[in-house]
């Protein structure tokens, strides 16, 4: 099953605005900031009838529509949301995967009797999404790539069925305007039986649908259109030879029409990446004989405790809610539930508040499971402030520390940061030695998150940028080139005029993320136009997390 969320942005702002219902009634845009400055990213109905589209500039946007209303467009808050709603969708299926940036698709084989047919199941999943106040469009087909298809260029509601592959009798139900469901019986082309002599002629009721239902990039649909080929169906006249030996050495599926047309019509296969819930912290202890007496409960609830407090540790969390669950030879569970007023991973807390709660509980011929769950986590820094007492009762401090370190790696090896009042990064800490009481308090004049790792010295780089005052594209350092896929900034600091000299110049930092997934942190040295020297410079000062 396919869901797309055609207004998925503008759904989101709505209903974080409690503005629900009240959406069309003035012209709204959500805008995004690009090298060009502001675009359109999403419109609502209103200023979609006045002409405004997405993908143009706000100025052009404005002159067709002087009263439309903008607000900044959230593209990772929308992406939350749908990550969300691929776990809540999961009650249609047993698994779900995300399709960016409006659309999920829903593994339903199997199911639909559940609801008492596919029609059924898309009305509910229509109904459900329309209580959440969301639009959106539906299709149930034999392949992920015919139910987008549909769901995007076909009727609201759509079902392709088969009994066997895709090809054979099919039918085909949609949703008309009243809601009512209205069914055509649409026969397919045979099934793959050897290789057809032309490309789709086993599509059927997808023949009418536009080449762009083929998830194809928009360089090949430029290239199929300007051959003509505007619709699936087009593609039944060329001879698979011809696009094969035309599209060859393309190997990315979004580029390649065949891998599209097989993937659609499931002659290969189509991985999906499936949206799994992240697993709550769980230890159990199996025991060999069953335990019947108090004692030994306590034992096994020490030895959960501990064990907990290890994988919170791991993941720096803490734990707010704990269930601690027991299975009993004779089959009967028994459940205990713990709530924390504050997250904690102190195992003799635990163990503290436990304790009143295991009076009750009648062993019978003995348990032979214990299971111990933290169903709900809060980060929890990690911290040594039981350090000191650590050192009375085990004889070590942390003096003691630090001089074992020293005589290991050296007088100067050990040191601790100390924050300074600046704005430039090379100069916002100082070193001091481990014990060495702070100075005058200083408090950090950071305003922005700073990269985990800082050059010695920022390093110098070639950047190419779209203009003088763009978002750098690509750069090289230590002879590598980047290509620049994401930027963000600029962050300007200006000289310290008070310690530096007339001709220093201000820096525009940025943080970039390359085609690898590496991020870094860059600046550029001044400006053409500040009168303080030539070409500005750029450096590379930090590696981002």
């Amino acid at each position: 099953m396919a869901i797309w969320l055609a207004r998925l942005a503008i759904d989101r702002w709505q209903l974080a605005e409690g503005q629900y219902g009240n959406l069309g009634a003035q012209p709204l845009a959500l805008i995004s900031e690009s090298a060009h400055g502001p675009r359109i990213t999403a419109v609502n109905a209103a200023a979609r009838e006045a002409g405004v589209r997405a993908g143009t500039s706000l100025t052009d946007a404005r002159a067709l529509c002087p009263e439309l209303a903008v607000a900044p467009a959230d593209p990772a808050g929308d992406l939350a949301l749908l990550e969300r709603l691929a776990l809540w969708a999961q009650r249609w299926g047993p698994w779900s995967a995300l399709d960016p940036p409006d659309g999920l698709l829903v593994d339903v084989s199997g199911v639909a009797h559940l609801f008492g047919g596919e029609a059924q199941l898309l009305a509910d999943a229509a109904e459900r999404l329309a209580v959440r106040g969301l639009t959106a469009r539906l299709a149930v087909a034999p392949t992920a790539g015919a139910a987008w298809a549909l769901a995007h260029y076909g009727p609201e509601r759509a079902v392709l069925s088969r009994a066997s592959p895709l090809g054979g009798g099919g039918r085909r139900e949609a949703a008309d305007g009243g809601g009512m469901a209205r069914q055509q019986t649409a026969p397919l082309r045979p099934a793959f039986g050897g290789p057809p002599p032309r490309v789709g002629e086993d599509l059927g009721v997808l023949h009418e649908l536009p080449v762009a239902a083929l998830r194809l990039d928009p360089a090949t649909l430029l290239v199929l259109r300007r051959l003509g080929l505007k619709r699936i169906g087009d593609l039944s006249g060329v001879a698979r030879d011809a696009l094969t030996r035309r599209f060859r050495s393309v190997r990315a599926p979004a580029a390649n029409p065949l891998v599209r047309l097989d993937q659609l019509t499931g002659r290969v296969p189509e991985p999906m990446l499936p949206v799994l819930t992240q697993p709550p912290p769980l230890v159990q202890r199996r025991l060999i004989e069953p335990i019947r007496h108090r004692p030994l409960l306590d034992q096994v609830l020490s030895d959960l405790a501990d064990d907990m407090v290890r994988v919170l540790e791991g993941q720096a969390l803490g734990a707010r809610r704990l269930e601690l669950t027991l299975w009993k030879v004779d089959g009967e569970v028994i459940q205990r539930r713990l709530e924390l007023a504050a997250a904690t991973r102190a195992a003799d807390h635990i163990m503290r508040l436990f304790a009143a709660k295991l009076d009750d509980i009648d062993a019978g011929f003995g348990i032979e499971l214990a299971r111990l769950t933290a169903s709900w986590c809060e980060p929890l820094a990690l911290s040594q402030r039981d350090f000191e007492a650590a050192a009375e009762a085990h004889g070590t401090s942390l003096a003691a520390c630090i001089d074992r370190l020293s005589i290991r790696l050296g007088a100067g090896a050990v040191r601790r940061p100390e924050p300074v009042a600046s704005h430039w990064p090379e100069r916002a800490q100082r070193w001091l030695a481990p014990l060495e009481p702070a100075r005058a308090a200083q408090e950090s004049l950071t305003l922005h998150a700073r990269p985990l790792k800082l050059l010695d010295r920022p390093e110098l780089i070639a950047v190419i940028h779209a203009s003088p005052d763009g978002l750098p594209r690509r750069f090289r350092w230590r002879g590598n080139l980047h290509e620049v896929t994401h930027a963000e900034g600029p962050e300007r600091i200006a000289p310290e005029w008070w310690r530096e000299r007339g001709a220093a110049r201000l820096r525009d930092y940025y943080r970039v993320e390359d085609a690898t997934g590496r991020r870094y942190w860059i600046y550029r040295y001044g400006h053409a136009a500040d009168g303080r020297g030539g070409v500005p410079e750029w450096y590379l000062q930090g590696l981002c997390s």
